[in-house]
């Protein structure tokens, strides 16, 4: 039955403004729909699929991955969003190494960081 059925990652904002203005300078996004009004919510569309960012008085802890962006050049990915402006997180423990602000897990890539709101976002490769 789940199999079936779309999904999207909800995401809590504390500054919606602060959070539209992070998401189109710094990631280039332009939201698909905003719900009522702001206070409600506003929806992103990156690849077929959506998230929300929504309007929470209680700020993300941050203490995992949110979101993952898939592509096929994470390198790439870092860079342009480094030339925009996002900060990613460096890494340098036992099992999770981050070079360049990209770590190497098995066959796979990553990289973190943080939106305005404290979420922590990730970009994903897999070979």
């Amino acid at each position: 039955m789940l199999a079936d059925c779309p999904i999207h990652t909800p995401l809590p904002v504390v500054d919606m403004e602060r959070a539209k203005r992070f998401y189109a300078d710094q990631l280039g996004l332009t939201p698909e729909t905003e719900l009522r009004d702001e206070r409600d919510g506003v929806f992103y569309r990156c690849g077929g699929t959506r998230f929300l960012l929504y309007p929470s008085q209680a700020p993300s802890d941050g203490l995992h991955s949110q979101m993952t962006w898939l592509t096929s050049d994470i390198e790439a990915a870092v860079a342009d969003l480094k030339a925009r402006g996002v900060v990613f997180e460096e890494y340098d423990l036992p099992g999770l190494k981050t070079i360049n602000s990209v770590a190497i897990i098995g066959e796979s890539k990553g990289a973190w960081f943080k939106d305005s709101e404290g979420n922590l976002l990730a970009l994903g490769q897999f070979e």
